[in-house]
């Protein structure tokens, strides 16, 4: 029966080609993304298996291997694309076997959705040490009109050619995806069989795009670990954006949301960042605007949650510097992209938190003197309150309610909300922000 639907969805987005004006009427929006960092294993990942099977040596990397990345769009169209980054490599890194196809289950593609995904015309491309590449254009015949596939998955498939070297990933997809052993070459066969392992990460793969009608307006949901969605839950999209694009999609907005949050960030430091001296936090937001914001696709609006990791132990600077940090970034994002609406959101107390680098009444006091910067500056278009969102006025910490984690179901840290808390984030977020 599945077989049969399958080919009933074909026929249904297979009908009449789209005539030249309504392919004008479309434009490349990004659907998913995932802000990479490097080299593996240097990041903070959640509920990440023993990996050691997979990848035995960090420094060699991929070694003649399939992976299969699972990740939710969080819009689809009849087309897509895909970038490919070596951002953070030593190395050019080799792909070929490149597919994209819809995830049935685990490490399974439904049969018969799996597509070749070319390069320039190519099927395989190299990449060199510090750069991206985009896809050509991939038909995606069983995708249909309306909302079918919400919440469907997209499997994307590649194979690494010989060693990668250290590897460019995002390491806290809080999403699971799978890899076959090393030495085991290209796999394109539809069913898990070949894909013994399971990863908690993203890796070379940071953006897909969808062709979408051109009144579709891109949402960016840029900042650290309460972005990336630290103490979320594990496969259920529970992250703030996450809850975000679920109100705006049931309210009949044509939008894509996409998070750009990586685990640890900064806005002002480390003031360095290579594959020869990483950090587990990843580049600072200004050094990564360009790659995990403005080079996304439909640029519409930036949501900026940032802050708390420059007052920790680790980061320790102060709120005037993190306010000129903000300055300088918004001021270019305005530059690089007239009329893109940025919106502030205030930061979430750690007071008394068991992370060793947070918590202090010091920190706290920074925290709130860069919120009332956020709320009060000017600076932004619009302001998003998750401080008020969470806050126990009570104790100064968040809502006890909010404690406890959900990935895996620990005590939590009193640093990151859990999947209730990211909901009270979610639904705080006024949508006539994005008119």
């Amino acid at each position: 029966m599945r077989h049969l639907h399958l080919a009933f969805l074909f026929v249904i987005a297979l009908g009449p080609a789209p005539s030249a004006q309504a392919q004008a009427q479309e434009k490349w929006v990004t659907a998913w993304a995932a802000s990479v960092q490097g080299p593996y294993p240097v990041g903070n990942p959640s509920a990440q298996p023993d990996l050691r099977f997979a990848f035995p040596s960090p420094a060699s990397g991929a070694r003649d291997q399939t992976f299969r990345l699972i990740v939710t769009p969080d819009i689809w169209g009849r087309e897509m694309r895909l970038r490919l980054s070596n951002a953070l490599g030593t190395q050019p890194v080799t792909f070929d076997g490149v597919r994209a196809g819809l995830q049935l289950s685990s490490a399974g593609v439904v049969a018969g959705s799996s597509r070749p995904v070319s390069f320039a015309g190519k099927p395989s491309v190299k990449i060199a040490s510090g750069e991206s590449v985009w896809s050509d254009a991939v038909a995606l015949p069983f995708v249909t009109v309306g909302t079918a596939l919400a919440g469907r998955r997209l499997a994307i498939t590649f194979h690494v050619a010989g060693e990668s070297g250290p590897m460019t990933w995002h390491a806290k997809a809080l999403t699971t995806s799978y890899v076959t052993a090393p030495d085991a070459g290209a796999v394109s066969s539809d069913d898990e069989a070949a894909f013994p392992f399971s990863t908690a990460s993203w890796y070379f793969l940071d953006a897909v795009d969808m062709m979408a009608p051109a009144d579709t307006q891109l949402i960016v949901a840029f900042g650290d670990s309460i972005t990336d969605g630290t103490a979320s839950t594990l496969n259920g999209e529970d992250r703030w954006p996450n809850v975000l694009s679920r109100r705006l999609h049931a309210a009949g907005r044509k939008v894509s949301v996409v998070n750009a949050g990586i685990g640890g960030n900064q806005v002002v430091g480390p003031a360095e960042y290579s594959p020869q001296k990483p950090f587990a936090g990843g580049p600072s937001a200004g050094a990564r605007l360009e790659r995990d914001v403005l080079s996304l696709s439909g640029l519409s609006t930036v949501i900026w949650l940032e802050g708390v990791n420059d007052f920790s132990k680790n980061g320790n600077s102060s709120v005037e510097a993190v306010e000129a940090g903000m300055k300088e970034i918004v001021g270019r994002l305005r530059a690089r992209a007239p009329g893109v609406r940025i919106i502030g959101a205030t930061l979430t107390s750690a007071l008394g938190s068991s992370n060793a680098a947070h918590g202090s009444p010091e920190q706290d006091e920074k925290r709130k003197a860069l919120n009332e910067f956020i709320r009060t500056s000017g600076l932004f278009d619009g302001v998003a309150d998750f401080d008020k969102a969470t806050l126990d006025p009570a104790t100064g910490g968040i809502k006890v309610e909010f404690v406890p984690e959900s990935t895996t179901g620990g005590p939590g840290d009193k640093l990151h909300p859990n999947r209730a808390g990211y909901l009270a984030m979610g639904m705080a977020i006024d949508l006539d922000s994005f008119k």
